[in-house]
């Protein structure tokens, strides 16, 4: 596996279609997402705050109290953007054998940020990401507010370990790194020996996965001082409909 202590970014914008082809996986820095996607980097740390609003997860099984989220989802088109009725959170056991199988019903993101154009305009490029590499398709999109913090001592981003989420497209970006150590992020070939190790630190940054071809994971955080947190979005697309759905 090689390791890296800088994320391995696309040397432009250009090439990211051509990178998350070859490799099944690209970081993306916060000023390329900017531009790629069209929506000002500003606008986006706009946003930090809502994650001082999280609700606790209350399904972990390893009893940790360390996790905090808000999930939403969205239907991505040729008409745009459309946000879809509030449902549960589902994964299949083959997916997540830890919280897998069961229906986890977490409150909905602020419709102060869902309802923004710049919101809807990042899914929208997302989209187009997704359609670059699995062809056109109607996108059923699942996004997730997460802050995990160091409550117990040490937070967990991935409980679940070294996963794959069942969909097309993971999209993993970097909202603040807050007083911790740790969060180290790990892509594995899915079918093969090879992977990356690197840490994600800047806001806005982006990690984007072929969930089919690659596996993932975090590593636990510590306290680098109290009240230390580390805060995602993840966004997930899949074609064909939510899971869970018959």
């Amino acid at each position: 596996m090689t390791i890296s202590f800088q994320p391995p970014l696309i040397a432009r914008p250009a090439d990211l279609g051509a990178t998350l082809f070859r490799q099944g996986y690209a970081v993306v820095g916060a000023s390329q997402v900017a531009g790629l996607s069209g929506v000002p980097l500003d606008a986006m740390l706009g946003w930090c705050d809502g994650w001082n609003d999280l609700p606790p997860d209350n399904y972990l099984k390893d009893g940790g109290r360390y996790r905090r989220r808000r999930h939403s989802c969205f239907v991505l088109d040729s008409h745009g953007v459309t946000q879809a009725p509030h449902r549960p959170h589902w994964q299949p056991l083959s997916y997540n054998a830890l919280h897998g199988g069961m229906q986890r019903h977490f409150e909905p993101m602020d419709s102060s940020v869902t309802a923004q154009a710049p919101w809807q305009q990042l899914l929208a490029w997302l989209g187009r990401v997704a359609d670059d590499l699995k062809g056109p398709h109607t996108w059923f999109a699942e996004a997730h507010q997460f802050r995990i913090d160091t409550t117990d001592g040490i937070g967990r981003p991935t409980p679940e370990g070294a996963h794959r989420d069942g969909v097309d497209l993971v999209a993993v970006f970097m909202v603040a790194r807050d007083r911790v150590k740790g969060g180290e992020t790990r892509v594995f070939e899915a079918d093969g020996p090879n992977g990356q190790r690197f840490t994600l630190s800047e806001p806005w940054s982006l990690l984007l996965l072929d969930d089919e071809r690659v596996i993932h994971e975090s590593t636990p955080i510590q306290p680098l001082a109290e009240g230390g947190y580390r805060d995602t979005l993840v966004v997930t697309l899949r074609a064909g409909g939510f899971q869970g759905e018959a």
